[in-house]
């Protein structure tokens, strides 16, 4: 029975994967923190700092003690970086730059609410520093003569209201005057109230007199604090510290781009690495990895070590197919050249029980050549060679390794004549989801079944599981269960366990093709429907027929026992 399981939902952020990703794409932002090293070395060879003159400026203000903290000190910065500032500089040592030019040449910085600090470049160190004091005297002059101008302006109209007091202070003593001794008898309190207004009015002509002359003596405070507090003076240069400086800075955000650029295509590219994603997609468990050098001076450098690996898991390999009737392929998918290294190997491997033939399908093989000359009974077949209507050239005690393709571009219909089992040899994060999906369907379609996956080039710190455990029929421990219980008149068949041994005749293997026996989940008699292959799985081994194997080897073994 058939059934259909829905995949769990996967979240929209996998911590586990992104971090793997970003591990094994540690040389692109390593590389790209180098490159911004190196940009800001050179930055600082093709560039050097310019001369500098620093100066440092006190500065009083009237009525500071209601102001927001800072805000006085940011205005300061603000009318520095005027032009009306700047021109005034530039008139103090006659030269002929723009306003708008020489304010880019410097800058203030605030130090306290009533410090400022002043950086002024120029054409070497002299003219810096006569900069930063033309600068400094410009904004000084200019403070004072506005706080200057502030109290004038209150002097003025604090005369101004004065000289309106003592004309009404005229028109009340009129008044007084005008009065005869007869309306001072009947009328005294029109008397009194003339009387009270002249003495108001004195009152405040006097006031404001005083206020006066207060304001005009103008902000005595303002001019004598506000100073210059550091001499300016020239910087000094280090090529050095400016060539570390800048590598630094360039290191650092080259690193920062780098990552996160790596972060969002390891989102956005969606290639599995993890042997658990790489299996649920195949619908096949991974039984060997095999780690390769990258790059040609790793070869060079350890390929003894390399080329052992590769043999360990070749005899695996040959262990799992040994023993089984029909051909076998190795399917590539992004490692072509250790896929070939591999199907030599197996052929080595079993040569030891017979002949073996090798068919080269790959766009660039060439295994031929790689094998060359050797006593073993090996021979290499091109799979242009092979006809439409024969599964392979091999003779009748000949093995064939089929090796071939499944990458973008691959002639599904051409996969049978390799092998009618295989094996795929897959580079971790090389496919995205949706072709390894299209891989494990077109293999379904095809019924050829999956023994399992070699992964090449897998993540180092990869636990997670590359096996099936809801699927026994496709795990190499159902194989390893069933093969014990088959007669032993009956070869042990090479497909995942639940999958009928195939028949020596043509015409019994197309009846169990027919009926639906593939060990890569999907079967022909299993109606069409939208799901994955990885979803659809067969019957779940053991079966009762086996079940009843197994409970017969304990009574024979009591049997021979007694």
């Amino acid at each position: 029975m058939t059934t259909a399981s829905s995949p769990p939902p996967e979240p929209l952020l996998d911590l586990q994967r992104l971090m793997v990703a970003m591990r094994r794409r540690r040389r692109a932002w390593l590389s790209a923190g180098l490159l911004g090293l190196l940009a800001g070395m050179l930055l600082a060879v093709l560039l050097p700092a310019q001369p500098t003159a620093v100066t440092r400026l006190l500065i009083v203000h009237e009525g500071d003690q209601g102001a927001p903290p800072g805000s006085l000190i940011k205005t300061d910065i603000a009318l520095l970086k005027t032009t009306r500032i700047a021109g005034a500089a530039l008139k103090r040592i006659n030269a002929d730059s723009r306003p708008e030019d020489f304010v880019e040449d410097y800058q203030a910085t605030a130090l306290t609410n009533n410090v400022l600090e002043l950086k002024v470049k120029g054409s070497d160190d002299a003219d810096a520093v006569a900069r930063a004091k033309a600068v400094a005297d410009a904004f000084i002059a200019d403070h004072v003569q506005r706080v200057q101008a502030a109290a004038a302006a209150d002097a003025q109209a604090l005369i101004d209201r004065r000289a309106k007091a003592e004309e009404e202070l005229a028109k009340v003593d009129a008044s007084i005057e005008a009065m005869s001794a007869a309306d001072r008898r009947n009328r005294p309190a029109d008397l009194q109230a003339l009387y009270a207004s002249r003495g108001e009015l004195t009152s405040q002509i006097s006031d404001l007199t005083n206020r006066a002359e207060d304001a005009g003596i103008g902000a005595p405070r303002v001019a004598a604090g506000t100073q210059i507090v550091d001499a300016p003076r020239a910087l000094p240069r280090s090529f050095l510290h400016t060539a570390v400086m800048n590598a630094g800075i360039g290191f650092v955000l080259a690193l920062a781009a780098g990552l996160a650029l790596a972060a969002v295509t390891s989102v956005v590219r969606d290639r599995p690495v993890l042997r658990r994603e790489i299996a649920e997609h195949l619908g096949a468990s991974v039984i060997a990895q095999l780690r390769e050098p990258r790059g040609a001076p790793a070869r060079l450098w350890l390929p003894s070590r390399w080329a052992g690996r590769r043999r360990r898991v070749a005899a695996t390999l040959a262990r799992t197919v040994r023993g089984g009737q029909g051909a076998v392929s190795l399917l590539e998918l992004g490692t072509q050249r250790t896929a070939a290294a591999l199907a030599l190997d197996m052929a080595n491997a079993l040569s030891a029980d017979g002949p073996v033939v090798i068919v080269d399908d790959l766009p660039r093989g060439r295994l031929g050549s790689r094998l060359g000359a050797t006593d073993r009974p090996i021979r290499v077949v091109d799979g242009n060679e092979l006809s439409a209507d024969r599964p392979g050239p091999a003779g009748e005690a000949e093995l064939q390794i089929g090796v071939g393709s499944v990458r973008a571009g691959t002639a599904w219909t051409d996969l049978p004549r390799l092998g009618a089992e295989t094996l795929l040899v897959v580079r971790a994060g090389h496919a995205n989801t949706l072709w390894l999906h299209t891989v494990a369907r077109q293999l379904a379609d095809l019924q050829i079944p999956v023994i399992g996956v070699v992964l090449v080039d897998p993540d180092r710190k990869d636990r997670s599981d590359g096996t099936l455990w809801d699927g026994l029929h496709t795990a190499l421990r159902g194989r390893a269960r069933s093969t014990p219980a088959a007669s032993p008149a009956t070869p042990a068949p090479r497909a995942g366990a639940g999958a009928s041994p195939r028949s020596a005749t043509p015409a019994h293997a197309a009846q169990e093709r027919a009926a639906g026996s593939a060990t890569n989940g999907a079967a022909v008699a299993t109606p069409y429907s939208d799901d994955y292959p990885t979803e659809v799985l067969g019957p779940i081994w053991p079966t009762p027929e086996d079940v009843e194997e197994l409970v017969d080897v304990p009574s024979r073994r009591r049997h021979r026992l007694g």
